[in-house]
């Protein structure tokens, strides 16, 4: 026979005299006086929003629609070619030298640059006298102009009348001399030098904040039970700067990767193509061979690597931030 299952249908619990069921708030309706603040509230992120929808949202669109294009950037013709140019950007050698040369000065910023920057930092935030006076002269290369920066090197790198030349020549070292700008195998060496020795402030300054900002009284415990500078620096400093390094990491890529002013000022991209970074080449095809769709197209590839780098770099510091 079959069993039949019967539900029991439970009574609520019975409360206490002193008790009482809590009573649910009703949702006051909205007045004229809460609609006009609501109102008023987002009517000052408007012009926010329509200044970034201007300059950022919509010239992105435009930009991936023109690199479907095969146009000028004059004629009124446009021929439509789908993605035929990104099949050209994937096969051009010329644009991937320019990407390996942009990584090689990337991987430098982050190596030489970062370390430098962080030193620095690390000098400054000590027991030091003039700690204003360093941070103002360490700040200086940065706020110079990309391209008097490049010029002024540009005399110090020549290979006639270089200053470099000068002083190898005055120490004896003569058989080193040469033109540092039109060799290929120093230019974009100096270059990445130049880079480095311009960006490193930025980088001082917000590693400086950071190590302002870890309490002193973690380094005094430290003292007291006996650790070293070096031990305090790399069990304690570092560990707690790892976040502001991320930050610092992904800025530097951003900033470097897109590298412009002091290579049109130095070597404008040679010799032969051994200095051509991806902004440099996408400006080449845009003025010098009067392609725009497919210097678009260079510009939305170059959107994407750099989109790649930054979430890869997110994901690492979340990463470590859950160990």
């Amino acid at each position: 026979m079959g069993q039949i299952i019967v539900n029991k249908i439970t009574s609520p619990p019975s409360l206490a005299p002193s008790q009482s069921w809590p009573r649910v708030k009703k949702a006051k309706p909205l007045t004229k006086e809460k609609v006009w603040d609501i109102f008023t509230n987002y009517l000052f992120v408007v012009p926010s929003l329509l200044l970034f929808a201007m300059f950022s949202i919509y010239p992105f669109f435009k930009i991936f629609q023109l690199s479907l294009f095969e146009w000028d950037g004059i004629s009124p013709d446009m021929v439509f070619i789908g993605i035929r140019q990104y099949l050209q950007v994937c096969q051009d050698p010329i644009w991937w030298t320019s990407v390996k040369n942009a990584s090689w000065v990337t991987f430098l910023a982050l190596s030489v640059q970062n370390t430098l920057a962080f030193g620095l930092a690390w000098i400054v935030d000590q027991d030091l006298k003039a700690k204003t006076f360093y941070r103002v002269v360490f700040y200086l290369p940065p706020v110079l102009s990309g391209i008097v920066v490049g010029l002024v090197w540009n005399w110090v790198f020549d290979g006639n009348y270089g200053v470099l030349n000068f002083a190898l020549t005055k120490i004896g070292l003569s058989s080193l001399c040469r033109a540092w700008l039109a060799d290929p195998d120093t230019a974009l060496n100096s270059v990445a030098i130049v880079h480095i020795w311009k960006g490193f402030g930025w980088g001082f300054v917000i590693l400086l904040a950071g190590l302002q900002g870890i309490p002193r009284e973690l380094y005094e415990a430290a003292k007291v039970d006996g650790a070293s500078e070096w031990q305090i620096l790399f069990r304690i400093t570092l560990p707690i700067m790892i976040p502001v390094l991320f930050v610092v990491s992904i800025l530097t890529i951003l900033g470097t990767m897109q590298i412009y002013d002091i290579i049109v000022a130095m070597t404008q991209g040679g010799p032969g193509y051994h200095t051509e970074v991806p902004i440099t080449r996408i400006f080449a095809s845009l003025v010098g061979s009067s392609r725009f769709g497919y210097s678009c197209t260079m510009g939305v590839v170059f959107g994407a690597i750099l989109l790649a780098i930054s979430m890869v770099q997110i994901r690492l510091s979340k990463a470590m931030k859950a160990d």
